[in-house]
């Protein structure tokens, strides 16, 4: 035999590419993120209130996620900056991650899953903080029917899609659809350990309900009621006096002070700080 005839190495053997070491045409090797590692940071971010912080971190990575061709985590890290740039009011990223979340999802045959679900609850969320109500609660109605079809579905993940969904639905002027949604979020949360937070907020999303139907006058006995009632959640809560709490109290005592609890919304403004600080010393 020739030595023209014999089958080289190059001549059977893919040539690899220089940049990921992957021979051309294989399919890539995925080197996962560590995803809980990652919340857990962010967690530590947002109780500091580090944003900056917390957008580089989440930044650096969605850029590993991409590089190891971690999809899974690719999309969590997506789904968490759209929450973090609803937070900081920054409309332009957030849509970017929106669309490029939802495209993520297609590419995956993710759609019906629970992290679709949870996919669909962050965007709708953000999609309603900037004012694109119709929008929100289309993607809205997208989570509910993946999260109500799906055995596994935790009591939170029910209880923060129906809040979400009847904020949207007030501003919409949907209000009695608002009002089913807000009791079944009640209803889940009372489920979960440490829950008397989220209903918390939901009692004060009601206040602001029923302020907006009914007129500051008509609404007084109502509001009055739900007020008195996230006080006592938010006081006798047995969750954890943590940079979630904090983030809780921060959150709350915008309302309580418009209803005139000047008060209460002092001693929450005095326990966020407080925490923080102590935080932020850590």
């Amino acid at each position: 035999m020739s030595e023209e005839k014999i089958l080289k190495p190059d001549d059977y053997v893919e040539p690899r590419c220089v940049l990921c070491d992957e021979p051309y045409g294989a399919e890539p090797q995925i080197r996962s993120i560590p995803q809980q590692r990652i919340i857990a940071k962010m967690d530590e971010y947002m109780s500091r209130r580090d944003y900056a912080g917390a957008e580089r971190h989440l930044l650096y990575w969605l850029e590993e996620a991409r590089l190891g061709h971690d999809l899974r985590g690719e999309l969590l890290v997506r789904g968490e900056l759209i929450g973090h740039y609803r937070k900081t009011g920054e409309r332009e990223p957030a849509f970017a991650q929106i669309e490029a979340a939802l495209e993520l999802l297609e590419r995956m045959d993710f759609e019906g899953t629970i992290s679709s679900g949870t996919t669909y609850v962050n965007a709708a969320t953000a999609c309603s903080a900037f004012g694109e109500n119709e929008r929100a609660l289309g993607l809205f109605e997208r989570a509910r029917k993946v999260y109500e079809s799906a055995a596994g579905t935790k009591p939170e993940l029910l209880g923060g899609l129906y809040n979400n969904m009847a904020l949207t639905c007030v501003a919409l002027g949907r209000y009695e659809e608002a009002g089913g949604l807000y009791r079944k979020a009640l209803e889940q949360m009372e489920k979960v350990p440490g829950g008397e937070l989220e209903q918390a907020i939901t009692y004060l999303n009601m206040a602001d309900a029923a302020n907006a139907q009914l007129g500051p006058e008509e609404a007084e006995t109502l509001t009055s009621g739900y007020l008195d009632r996230a006080q006592q959640l938010l006081d006798e809560t047995k969750a954890p006096r943590d940079g979630y709490y904090a983030f809780v109290c921060e959150k709350c005592a915008p309302t309580f002070s418009y209803y005139g609890y000047f008060l209460e919304a002092e001693e929450l403004t005095k326990r966020a700080e407080e925490l923080y600080a102590r935080f932020g010393r850590e």
